[in-house]
């Protein structure tokens, strides 16, 4: 039977709380949210935290609603609501593309939005389709609070921008391509090996086109692959400027498969892995260009 070692345990009453705690307490302390990433590697002595700091009754940090031009996200909305959001499916269906194939309805009801990508699993979800948004992590600790492009949020495996006395508290997304603008949608596709698990490769794809079907702005965001940072730069370079037809869709394919670095595992080979890397990026291209203007379908 596998039990985690000896820690000890505080509830949190606010943010401030929180963060005095783990200053507190400092590098050996964690954050608890849905629990269902520090449990299980609790368990198996992988991480073996001095103190948890359960923020679960902090209101403060959920909720999901568009303040300005941005879509926020607090830290602790959990899978299911996000799922549930008319608003944040509306405005991006990539976020509830992403949110039906992460794992089962036990651990949607119960994990966090911010918990899944402060562990930076290389195989998680939602990593992928913040960058492709270009969302911004909103990071707060005693000297202040700071904003994080999610494209600087990733340090490596299990690293990220969030320091060992901060929290992240919400994820804001710019609704410059909102789907409720004309020309502008997102979609998100994954390969695994049963329902619910981790992704052997995954893609999101937001895209932005304009009258004549020119590329005005994309995001290609890689799970799974070894893509830096969770994104595919340098496919995106490729299409912005350009028609989205096939030609250009299947080159860009083809870059975002170069540029990553998947590595063999029970899941696969790592050339298998780059195939897949490169066909789902073709796969939501088309499907992001689809939803955007479907006039354009019988071109790409």
């Amino acid at each position: 039977m596998q039990v985690p070692a000896h820690f000890e345990y505080q509830r949190a009453t606010s943010v401030e709380d929180a963060i005095a705690l783990l200053e507190r307490y400092g590098p050996e302390s964690r954050i608890v949210a849905g629990g269902h990433s520090l449990i299980p590697m609790m368990k198996l002595r992988l991480a073996q935290p001095e103190l948890l700091v359960d923020i679960n009754n902090l209101t403060d940090l959920a909720g999901i609603g568009v303040v300005g031009e941005e879509l926020r996200i607090g830290a602790m909305v959990r899978h299911a609501e996000l799922l549930g959001s008319v608003v944040a499916g509306a405005h991006f269906p990539l976020l509830h593309d992403a949110e039906r194939v992460i794992a089962d309805p036990v651990v949607r009801n119960r994990g966090t939005v911010g918990g899944s990508v402060c562990q930076a699993d290389p195989s998680e979800d939602l990593s992928a389709a913040f960058t492709a948004l270009r969302a911004t992590a909103v990071i707060e600790g005693s000297t202040g609070v700071r904003r994080v492009p999610m494209r600087e949020f990733f340090d490596g495996p299990y690293q990220t921008a969030v320091g060992p006395a901060e929290v992240l508290t919400e994820l804001r997304i710019p609704l410059s391509c909102s789907a409720t603008l004309a020309g502008s949608s997102s979609a998100y596709l994954k390969v695994d090996r049963r329902a619910g698990d981790w992704a052997v490769a995954a893609a999101a794809a937001v895209v932005q086109i304009d009258r004549d079907s020119v590329v005005t702005e994309v995001g290609i965001g890689l799970t799974a692959v070894g893509a830096r940072q969770f994104v595919a730069v340098e496919a995106e370079d490729h299409l912005r400027g350009r028609q989205l037809a096939g030609e250009h869709i299947d080159e860009a394919s083809r870059i975002a498969e170069q540029h990553c670095n998947p590595v063999a595992d029970q899941r696969g080979p790592a050339d298998y892995k780059r195939h897949l890397a490169g066909e789902l990026t073709r796969r939501t291209l088309r499907m992001a260009a689809a939803r955007a203007d479907l006039a354009i379908a019988g071109r790409i």
